[in-house]
């Protein structure tokens, strides 16, 4: 005889709690809101003002000193690709996106990281919330900051903040913890406060590995600027999404090909700036 188990309206709860989440505090999302947008517009607005040719030579250069001629040579070339096939706009839209996303998330995380690591309860208590973040679902994160922020940018950047956070915390943390206790005793017997010990000796000694969290964040930033399209975030997702509606495959790769440019540039970028700082 089969045993009837009631189900837990867990579905119900969370649909409560975001409901009365956005009705109390709908003036603080509101400002967010404006805000973030604001933000968005004002950087979009400055990077669209300085001429292709212009920015795609600043960047290069950029390239070309902080990892070298065949990186700059590289970016030079795969950005005329992008400005040639008429996705110069959004490539910008994306990474405003990406760029505001990735600071809000090292804004919050490296303080979350450096107190997990000297907190030893703390540390306890936000691994499962961090295991929890990075295993669920990535389109999962958008159904919330929908209701909150409604459709469209703020939306995008929302959901990527709480997507692209863990690793940065993650590894300030493990880049701390990892700081040989030899030259914490050391320290100590030198009579270091706390916060000198954190600024003069963990930091920097750390400061490789939370480069490597930051590079990850830019990463997972980027995969998911790119799914927020599907609530109306600009870019190359949005060029994306519409070629899939379209069934224009040829459209679509193209705008894939953009944003493996893009991540690219990205990646040894931050990649360089560790090795620099590790040097």
């Amino acid at each position: 005889m089969a045993i009837d188990i009631p189900r837990i309206p867990l579905g119900d709860w969370i649909e409560g709690g975001l409901t009365w989440l956005t009705s109390e505090y709908s003036v603080v999302t509101r400002a967010i809101s404006r805000v973030t947008q604001t933000g968005i517009n004002g950087l979009n607005d400055a990077m669209m003002w300085i001429p292709p040719w212009a920015l795609l030579v600043i960047i290069a250069l950029l390239c070309w000193k902080a990892a070298g001629l065949r990186l700059g040579i590289g970016a030079a070339l795969g950005l005329a690709l992008i400005w040639n096939l008429g996705l110069w706009d959004p490539m910008i839209e994306t990474l405003t996106l990406v760029v505001i996303a990735t600071l809000v998330a090292v804004v919050i995380a490296l303080p979350v990281g450096i107190a997990a690591a000297l907190s030893e309860r703390l540390y306890k208590t936000i691994m499962p919330v961090l295991d929890f973040m990075q295993t669920m679902p990535a389109f999962v994160y958008l159904i919330p900051a929908i209701p909150f922020f409604g459709i469209g940018s703020v939306s995008a950047i929302f959901a990527t903040v709480i997507f692209s956070m863990p690793p940065a915390i993650r590894f300030t943390t493990l880049g701390i913890r990892q700081v040989p206790v030899e030259l914490i005793e050391a320290a100590d017997a030198y009579g270091a406060t706390s916060r000198q010990k954190l600024f003069k000796v963990q930091l920097p000694l750390s400061l490789p590995t939370v480069m490597a969290g930051i590079n990850q964040t830019i990463m997972l930033a980027l995969s998911m600027v790119v799914i927020a399209a599907m609530i109306g975030a600009d870019g190359l997702g949005s060029e994306v999404w519409r070629a899939i509606q379209r069934l224009r495959p040829g459209d679509g790769f193209e705008a894939g090909i953009a944003v493996v440019i893009l991540a690219m540039l990205l990646d040894r970028l931050t990649q360089s700036l560790r090795k620099t700082r590790k040097s």
